[in-house]
Parts: C-alpha cells; structure tokens; sequence
C-alpha cells in the first residue's frame, strides 16, 4: 500500500524530532559526545569553534592594547605641544617672550592661548610653545629636520597639539592690505576681485593640510590634535565703512573666513572619522572660533583685536604685521573656547595606547623636553 504524502512527511519530521532529543541526551550525559557535536556544528557553521580566536577586548585575562581616557586625561598625561602661525603665537597681544619680539621673529606672547592653557591644566609634561609669526603650513612641512622645525618638537609622548594654521598660505594679510591701500570710490572691486586668487590657495591647501595632519599623526598617535579655527574680523552686519573698507568688502571678508574654516572642519571631521574606522587611538579635533569676537570686532567700542595700524596717510595707509589680530583679551577669548573643546572632547571614547602610557615615565618626559 503506497503511504500517502502527508503521512510520509510526518513520518520524516518525527524521526528527526525523535534523534534530536537522542543527541541532546547524549551531549549532555556524555561530555566526548558533547565535544564531538559541537565540532560538527564548528565544521557546519563556522561557530563555537575551539580554536577561534577571541575578539580583542572580549578576553578578561588579556588586556586591551587601549586605554580609554577622560578627555582632560587623554590631553594631560604627556606633553603639550602648540604649533601654528601669528594667531597662535600671541603677535598683536604683547609681553612678548625674550628673544622673540624682533624683525623675522616669531613674536610669542605670554598672554597667547598656549601659555594660558599652560595655567589651566595640569599637564605631565612640559610646553613646546613653537607657533610662530608668519607660518605657512607648506613651509612646516618643508622645515622638517631643520632647526627652525616646529614638528620635531613633537615627541611619541605629546597628549595634546594646538594647531592653528592656513590664514598664510591663503595671504590673508596681502589680502588685506590690497584691500585697504586704495581709494575707495575708484577700485571699488579691490576686495573682492581677489576671489580667484583665494579659491586656487584654498584648494591649493587641501593637499598640504592633510598632508600635515598625517605627518603630525606619524610624530604622536596617541595625541589629541586640536585644529583652531580662524575667527571673524567684523561685524555679521557692519554698520558702515571701516577705514577704506565697504560694508560689502567687510561681508566678503567674513565669509571667506568661513568658507576656509569650513574648509579646515570638513577635513579634521574626516581624519578623526578614519582614526574611529581603523580602532586607532588619539584625535583630531576642530575647534570653531569663527564667533568668538562676537560684540568685540576691529569696530566695536571694546575690541578684542588690533585694528588697522596707520603710519602716515599722506603715504598710505600701512597695515603693519599685527593688524587684525588678537589682543591680550581677544586671546583670552581664545583660550576659552579652546579649554572647552579639551574639557568636552570630540564627543566620542578617547583611547590612549597602553604601551605609550606605561613608557611616559617622568625621566623619559624630562629627557624629551630636553
């Protein structure tokens, strides 16, 4: 008599039901058994398998190659290290340190945001204040291995870098002199005229921009690197001419500031965003400053900045080096928003290798500040 197909299928399905249940028995009262089905699933499914290996950080009895850190931790357990150009130095913000307030020098300022972070925190070891007066970033690149090189003062053990880099290599200050040494009712598009020149150094510094924040990584991968921002020189809405300045050359002025800035945001975000794909440790953060100024521009009763510098107006206006630059405030100003993004961090675990950690002894700290 032919078994109907229902029947045939429910004959198959309780026979499988049944050496189910035999198996469960077996691997539970006898362990070899137990070994030898969980090395059919192993063979089967790729899972359970002895001899696979534990994902790192699942093994309680082997420790994480990481350590994560509070952001002030992550920034404070080794040296600081401040790179960059003018704004970062302190020039315009007086009480010079010895030696650098001179023709060709790098006029760093007590009052500049490097040293009054110094103060603030309590970092384990010591300061490279190397941020000089007129920088370029190409130039930083180039100066690698030479006394002059801001980057060798980077150590294996350097927790935090300050950079502020770029207004240079897109010649703000030519920029604005060629803005401000004319007459003003005849080369009306003196300013803005300027706008090809700035769009080919803007892309132009792409390249070399990454390029530093590579080679800064190289130097110190553990480091939290902190990108400042530019900030904005007038009023969102001026009220009326600065100097030779149209409202509209003033509104052309800002707005190039925040393009770049967005330029230098848009590639930190991507070099931190690579460090987070690959379980790096360190940071790359930005800081946005384009605002700090607010109520306290070149035209306000209270500046926070040095405006114009005039010489003598029958031979022109001069705008000297330290125009349109922090004073002592306006880098008060500075160190706050800064001190901010140490404290919060880039909004994600900070990581810190551990090798590096128990290698940043107090002798090796001091032998690198040497």
């Amino acid at each position: 008599m032919r078994i109907p197909e229902l029947t045939r299928r429910t004959w198959v399905l309780g026979f499988l039901a049944v050496s189910l249940v035999l198996a469960c028995v077996l691997v539970i009262v006898v362990p070899v058994t137990r070994n030898g089905v969980l090395e059919l699933w192993c063979d089967a499914t790729g899972r359970a398998c002895a001899d696979q290996p534990t994902p790192p950080g699942d093994d309680p009895d082997v420790p994480d190659w990481r350590v994560e850190m509070s952001p002030v931790e992550a920034a404070t357990w080794g040296h600081y290290v401040a790179l960059g150009d003018s704004y970062s130095s302190g020039d315009g913000a007086g009480d010079y340190l010895p030696g650098t307030a001179k023709s060709g020098g790098c006029w760093r300022s007590a009052n500049a945001y490097p040293q009054r972070l110094l103060g603030a925190y309590d970092f384990a070891g010591e300061l490279g204040f190397v941020a000089c007066s007129s920088q370029r970033g190409h130039a930083m690149l180039k100066e690698a291995g030479s006394a002059d090189s801001q980057l060798d003062r980077i150590t294996p053990h350097t927790s935090l870098i300050t950079l502020g880099i770029g207004g240079n290599d897109l010649g703000f200050t030519p920029v604005l002199r060629t803005c401000m040494v004319r007459l003003p009712l005849v080369e009306t598009d003196a300013c803005t005229g300027q706008v090809k020149d700035i769009e080919k150094r803007m892309e132009k510094f792409k390249a070399t921009f990454d390029d530093l924040l590579a080679e800064i990584r190289d130097r110190a991968p553990d480091a939290r690197v902190v990108v400042v921002g530019y900030p904005r020189l007038f009023a969102a809405k001026p009220q009326g001419m600065y100097y030779t300045l149209t409202v509209s050359d003033q509104k052309w002025l800002n707005d190039t500031v925040k393009r770049f800035n967005l330029q230098l945001e848009n590639a930190v975000n991507q070099a931190d965003a690579a460090i987070v794909d690959e379980d790096q440790v360190g940071s790359v953060e930005f800081v946005d400053t384009y605002t700090v100024f607010k109520g306290h521009e070149v035209h306000a009763e209270e500046p926070w900045l040095n405006g114009v510098m005039i010489r003598d107006l029958s031979s022109g206006i001069k705008v000297d080096r330290s125009s349109f630059h922090p004073n002592a405030a306006g880098q008060a100003a500075f160190t706050d928003r800064v001190a901010e993004r140490i404290a919060s961090g880039p909004g994600r675990a900070l990581y810190v290798a551990r090798d590096t950690l128990d290698n940043a002894s107090p002798d090796v700290l001091a032998a690198e500040a040497e």
